[in-house]
């Protein structure tokens, strides 16, 4: 008798396990619409502390400029759009953006600006697999992503030439990105790496968002999860992981992170920033929410991009 409560309670357990991994990953990893993020406090907006809204001004500037579209094919067979903006100066420095998580390129419109306008690059803004205009079915959190990037900096060679310098920037799932891109073998033409409020790994994002969204602990349900995204995605959650990546980068870093960060915790920087193996700077904006330190601080934020990359790109 009592074997078969326990056989029926293990099922049962199981079973509830089993249904939570697939209720997390349609919320978080499925191509689907992310309500949940509008009720998010962490990722609340404050007015911004600047005469203009950063992002939105942006947003106007990169509206009117001659975007050219490109495509490329990922090595699974997924079509990934991005758009192209030419400098105008002739140039042979082209920075990469990396947007955040259910964005698209054209939301980095305020970094563009910047890099375009005062920093003389050709600016490229692809949209992530599972966001914008590209294929994909489900969101990688920056691991898959590794390897579209590597094809896009290869497309930038391709079409520059040889000679050409490339700078990767991402903001949030975009600097994850551009991190755990940081460790794969690069070609000399990156010569540096901007990553914005960026988290260790998606293991540990997703058990922090856990635990402060739905007050529950990461185990099982982020195993389960990740089980689930391995089956209908392809990678672990467990091999997601930024911190190990910088571990092994030769390319220089520049970290930059909010203090006022609560959805990718700020101490998360400080530990990238420790596991990094190259070169490396960083940059603290005081009160800076998330993704909000380019809004908070234009004048250190572009002033620190500024001398940094001068370090590396001729």
């Amino acid at each position: 008798m009592w074997s078969v409560i326990i056989l029926a309670a293990v099922l049962l357990a199981a079973g509830g396990i089993a249904y939570a991994g697939v209720f997390f990953y349609r919320l978080a990893i499925k191509r689907t619409p992310k309500e949940f993020l509008a009720n998010t406090p962490d990722l609340a907006t404050p007015p911004p502390p600047v005469s203009e809204d950063s992002w939105g001004e942006g947003a106007k500037w990169l509206a009117q400029q001659p975007l050219k579209k490109v495509e490329i094919t990922a090595d699974d067979g997924l079509r990934l759009q991005g758009y192209y903006l030419a400098s105008g100066q002739g140039t042979r420095k082209t920075v990469i953006l990396a947007h955040g998580y259910s964005g698209k390129g054209k939301d980095m419109g305020a970094i563009a600006k910047l890099y375009s306008e005062q920093l003389g690059y050709n600016i490229l803004l692809p949209d992530a697999r599972g966001h914008g205009e590209s294929e994909g079915h489900y969101i990688g959190f920056g691991w898959p992503e590794r390897k579209d990037y590597l094809k896009w900096i290869r497309h930038v060679i391709a079409v520059s030439g040889e000679e050409v310098q490339v700078v990767l920037h991402g903001v949030s799932m975009g600097a994850a990105t551009v991190l755990m891109t940081s460790g794969e073998p690069l070609p000399p033409q990156v010569k540096a790496i901007v990553a914005d409020c960026g988290y260790t790994s998606v293991t540990a994002q997703l058990s922090y968002q856990l635990r402060r969204m739905y007050h529950l602990p990461g185990f099982p349900f982020i195993q389960s999860a990740s089980l689930v995204t391995k089956l209908r995605a392809g990678y672990f959650f467990g091999e997601a992981s930024a911190l190990k990546q910088v571990g092994k980068a030769k390319v220089p870093i520049l970290f930059i992170h909010g203090d006022a960060d609560t959805f990718v915790p700020y101490a998360m920087m400080e530990e990238l920033y420790e596991a990094c193996s190259s070169p490396k700077d960083k940059l603290t904006v005081q009160g800076a929410g998330h993704g909000l330190a380019y809004q908070t601080d234009k004048t250190a934020y572009t002033g620190k991009v500024s001398e940094f990359l001068a370090r590396y790109v001729r």
